[in-house]
């Protein structure tokens, strides 16, 4: 089979949801932080297809000039969420499997720390809305409305982060958050994981309202590194 030379390869066709910024303050830290939002919420994983950025059509969303637009991609880029292809533009920043399984790894880690944290430090009221995050759902099972499950599914992760009151855990995992959030969407509908991960989120909270320490710890980085296993078996795509 012929190799794709560079002008072959198949670009994604993605429009972030963007607003025009505010004028009143730093256009490159409010371009910046639009950016990387819609960047954060966009499926990156979802398509086989590299997703490049047009500068046109951001100045045009954001309703500046394309000076802050260039001074924060190069920002965005420094801190690993793009890439640039010299003549053929930016690029969000795409990791390989090998990569997504050693952040994973990381989170496991940082997450695992966080939720020891949080039941040291989080309030009862604040640990209950862990488990209301789910009362949605009933008697369903999370197949049935899996796309709501989803979303579900990360903001409890982004939750127990969170409750550590930890700024440096919570700024430590943020950059990686992006790659991992994409990875938990796509995966949660394979192999019944979504059936399992649902008993495994009502183990953690069990844990984290007794404020058994150690073992909410262990629980949450066995939910994680499950998910690595599972990446780690059967995304090859990725590569």
């Amino acid at each position: 089979m012929p190799t794709e030379t560079p002008a072959e390869i198949r670009l994604a066709t993605v429009t972030l949801a963007l607003a025009p910024i505010n004028a009143a303050a730093s256009l490159r830290d409010q371009a910046y932080a639009r950016l990387k939002q819609a960047i954060a919420q966009t499926d990156i994983y979802g398509t086989r297809e590299e997703i490049r950025l047009d500068e046109k059509e951001l100045t045009e969303a954001l309703g500046v000039s394309r000076t802050p637009i260039r001074e924060a991609m190069t920002l965005l880029e420094q801190e690993g969420f793009l890439r640039t292809v010299p003549r053929r533009g930016v690029y969000i920043l795409r990791k390989t499997k090998k990569e997504i399984v050693e952040m994973i790894h990381m989170w496991a880690a940082l997450e695992g720390a966080a939720a020891r944290l949080a039941t040291l430090r989080a309030p009862d009221e604040d640990i209950a809305t862990l488990r209301r995050m789910f009362i949605h759902f009933g008697s369903k099972t999370p197949v049935d409305q899996i796309e709501e499950y989803s979303e579900a599914n990360i903001t409890f992760h982004q939750a127990i982060v969170e409750l550590s009151q930890s700024p440096i855990i919570v700024d430590t995992i943020k950059n990686i958050f992006m790659h991992v959030r994409a990875i938990r969407r796509m995966t949660i509908a394979q192999s019944d994981r979504a059936s399992r991960s649902i008993v495994d989120h009502m183990n953690i909270i069990e844990a984290l309202e007794r404020r058994n320490t150690e073992l909410v710890e262990r629980l949450v980085r066995e939910h994680s590194l499950e998910l690595a296993a599972f990446v780690d078996a059967h995304c090859d795509f990725l590569d």
